[in-house]
């Protein structure tokens, strides 16, 4: 008798969500207390907890939500084989359009491209793992919709319209499109010619596609979403986002980052953080 494989997968899957689960459900509790903890007494308002207390609750109900249609979903896409399926399809489509079913890049290529289109479409496929390759969880839209316009907007943090919302949505999958079948065709080229060390070419691929993402980032990638403003230049560049364009398109938690390799290494500064702008 062969090992259910399948079957020990999914029930790994609902063990560990029924973990998490418990472990969530600790921290909400933690969340419904009213009182402001020892430590905290003189270091903020009340007023302020309370704010921070709702804010925290409802991402907690939010979150619950999200996890249960997330492993429904994850667990029902591996027991009805919907990834075999869409395997299968796109080999036929391949030959539909005179193309060789049997070019593993092809096939791949078509495959990822359909889970891609269908899972807009539907807005309710959680293969976040294969997507990954694309784009970040494009088929989390209508939670992250909720989690932007309901949930931040209602607790001040969210200043984003939603054509700037669709705007870098759209601006990402032209970005995947251009990027990913290079990367997904160099990763399958090294997987048929690596034999005994394959790990190793692997590695070394990932090694140097990291460096070269981190170097083109600040230079290529990064202005298409944002406009930045060199400030002060001293080790390392300083720059500011540009106001009209950051307080409208990102939430307003964030207030700074790093990024960059070698000559492009910067510290970027959200404009709500600058003495101008809070003037």
């Amino acid at each position: 008798m062969a090992f259910p494989y399948l079957e020990a997968v999914i029930g790994f899957m609902i063990l560990m969500y029924i973990f998490e689960s418990f472990l969530d459900v600790r921290q909400h509790a933690a969340h419904k207390l009213p009182t402001l903890p020892k430590h905290l007494v003189g270091a903020i308002s009340q007023k302020k907890f309370e704010k921070s207390r709702a804010y925290s609750l409802d991402k907690s109900y939010f979150h619950f939500v999200h996890e249960f249609v997330t492993i429904l979903m994850d667990c029902s896409i591996l027991y009805f084989r919907i990834l075999s399926w869409f395997w299968k399809r796109s080999g036929e489509f391949l030959v539909y359009l005179g193309l060789n079913a049997e070019n593993e890049i092809f096939h791949t290529l078509s495959f990822l491209a359909g889970v891609m289109v269908w899972s807009q479409v539907s807005c309710c496929l959680w293969i976040v793992f294969l997507l990954d390759l694309w784009l970040p969880k494009i088929t989390d839209l209508p939670f992250s919709l909720y989690s932007t316009f309901v949930i931040e907007a209602r607790h001040g943090f969210n200043k984003q319209t939603m054509w700037l919302f669709f705007r870098d949505m759209i601006k990402g999958i032209v970005l995947a499109i251009v990027i990913g079948p290079p990367i997904v065709a160099a990763i399958i080229v090294i997987v048929q010619k690596g034999g005994p060390y394959l790990a190793i070419y692997l590695w070394g691929f990932m090694l140097i596609l990291s460096l070269v993402m981190m170097t083109i980032y600040p230079v290529l990638i990064a202005p298409l979403f944002n406009k930045f403003t060199p400030v002060i230049f001293i080790v390392l560049e300083l720059y500011m986002v540009d106001g009209n364009e950051i307080i409208q398109s990102r939430p307003t938690q964030t207030i700074a980052y790093m990024y960059g390799l070698f000559k492009n290494k910067r510290i970027v500064l959200y404009d709500t953080t600058h003495p101008a702008v809070q003037e």
